[in-house]
């Protein structure tokens, strides 16, 4: 039993160390800041990596929703590199990976989530367009007479109801 024990917290040391060293394939993975990082169909992303340092040149993937390649460029902080590109007006929702290269080899990735909604940088609220097809229908149709027949018969209603009141209010009676 006292052979267990020690056996038991080299091979956990083992296990340890094994997790925390970087991946034995490819020269290395990082990650990419997304802004933003939740986007309506159409909008306009960039990506924000220090990864490379100020001598690699980078460049960006954004082929899994749609846009294409695209080049980041040293930023005015020092070692960062910026890029942006458009998501397609034709994305579907859903999350997407965006990768970024550096000239010597290390790959970065980061994920987009597109939505039929976002809220923009101009902080104003960006909705979807068009209708659905329930099979039930709408409160109001496209048909103007109908609708205004409706508006009609409610008005009648509340004008009834009230004089109702009014004579039951007054001991008339109904």
């Amino acid at each position: 039993m006292r052979t267990a024990r020690p056996l038991t917290g080299t091979a956990l040391a083992v296990a340890a160390v094994a997790l925390t060293a970087a991946p034995a394939y490819g020269v290395g993975t990082g990650s990419i800041e997304l802004y933003p990082a939740t986007v309506a169909p159409g909008a306009e992303v960039t990506v924000n990596t220090a990864a490379c340092g100020a001598t690699d040149a980078v460049s960006g993937d954004a082929g899994a929703v749609g846009a294409g390649a695209f080049t980041l460029l040293p930023s005015a902080h020092e070692g960062d590199a910026v890029g942006q590109f458009r998501v397609p007006p034709s994305a579907q929702p859903g999350t997407y990976e965006i990768v970024a290269r550096c000239s010597s080899g290390k790959r970065m990735t980061g994920d987009l989530v597109v939505t039929l909604t976002s809220t923009e940088e101009s902080g104003q609220q960006v909705h979807p367009r068009g209708s659905v097809k329930t099979g039930v229908g709408g409160a109001l149709g496209p048909d103007p007479v109908q609708t205004a027949a409706g508006v009609a018969a409610l008005a009648v209603a509340a004008a009834g109801g009230t004089w109702l009141l009014h004579r039951r209010a007054r001991g008339d009676g109904i």
